[in-house]
């Protein structure tokens, strides 16, 4: 049996992971913990673009929608325990008298999980193998995404008694009865967070490894050959797109619990198309590439609008169009690439 050979994709998992679980922990104050909760959230969608843009082709500038599913399915339970027996701050300055129906439900942690997990299958499966079953792809596909989260947005922004509206749902208190507000319980939750985060990698990585992550690398290179030798590819593209649905809406609820909110501005174009910036920064062919570009953007955005509020936008947007034409494989394609010359020299 031959040794265990330490790759580098191996050691930058565990970089990654002690990174997370032990380092930042010691070093960072409650603040900046609370805002690398936030970003490791963006992270869940980050690793399912990798899946379904990077190795299946599939650009999808709607992963905002699926974020929101998750989002606003766990801060609605937070918001009935947080109100109960009243309705919703938001609901009674509307004038409603009632709970909605399909309020009804989120009253029951069970099925706010449920809700989590399976309302992005029921939504992204048949939307989008009717859509690949007609061919329909590249820009194509992107466009209609990202119409389907800015019509979601005007949508949500429109039902104010039911939805919060532009201020969306917050001033949650506890989840079962524990408390989710005090820094401790955000420490718990980061630990949670990364957790899942870890475990979601590492899946994510063996899913690539298999013949199944062989197959989509054929369908992003070549699909009409993958189709002629019997293979179904828009069901096998509709299956990547779910899964990096579902991942969305952990994310989203993810954030929910860390952040303490959620609003349609995370739903719509603007945040839809940040969340491809993270696959593209940190290499949208790399698993832990895509964490470390989540994370990089987020403390990017953070450190640049404290340093410089007036013009942080506009050098945020210099470093992605730098980033791209220096890294067009981003940061992790960049030291695959160096490593790759080191071992021809």
């Amino acid at each position: 049996m031959s040794a265990f050979k330490l790759t580098p994709e191996h050691a930058a998992h565990l970089v990654t992971a002690i990174l997370l679980f032990v380092v930042f922990p010691a070093v960072l104050d409650p603040f900046w913990m609370g805002n690398l909760g936030k970003y490791i959230s963006f992270a869940f969608v980050a690793i399912g673009l990798v899946l379904a843009w990077g190795y299946c082709g599939i650009l999808s500038l709607g992963q905002g929608i699926f974020f929101g599913i998750g989002g606003y399915a766990m801060a609605m339970f937070l918001k009935l325990e947080a109100s109960a027996p009243n309705l919703p701050d938001f609901m009674e300055w509307s004038s409603v008298e009632v709970l909605p129906g399909w309020w009804e439900p989120s009253k029951h942690f069970g099925f706010t999980l449920l809700e989590i997990f399976f309302l992005p299958i029921l939504i992204a499966f048949p939307f989008s193998y009717a859509i690949f079953k007609k061919r329909v792809s590249g820009v194509y596909f992107a466009i209609v995404t990202i119409a389907l989260a800015m019509t979601l947005t005007v949508l949500i922004v429109g039902q104010q008694g039911d939805t919060g509206g532009a201020n969306g749902i917050t001033d949650f208190k506890t989840l079962l009865g524990m408390d989710v507000i005090s820094p401790e319980a955000r420490r718990r939750i980061y630990y949670l967070e990364v957790a899942l985060l870890m475990l979601v990698a590492v899946l994510a990585a063996l899913l690539l490894h298999t013949r199944f992550g062989k197959i989509l690398i054929a369908i992003r290179d070549r699909e009409d050959r993958v189709r002629f030798s019997g293979y179904d590819t828009a069901m096998v593209k509709a299956f990547v797109f779910t899964v990096a649905a579902v991942l969305s809406s952990i994310g989203g609820a993810l954030y929910t619990l860390q952040v303490g909110l959620t609003s349609p501005t995370l739903i719509g174009a603007v945040a839809s198309v940040e969340m491809v910036i993270f696959a593209a920064l940190g290499g949208r062919l790399s698993v832990t590439g895509a964490i470390v570009g989540a994370l990089l953007v987020g403390f990017t955005k953070s450190w640049l609008s404290e340093q410089f509020p007036q013009t942080w936008l506009f050098l945020l947007g210099l470093m992605f169009i730098a980033s791209v034409g220096l890294l067009p494989n981003g940061i992790a394609g960049g030291i695959q690439r160096l490593f790759s010359s080191k071992e021809r020299a």
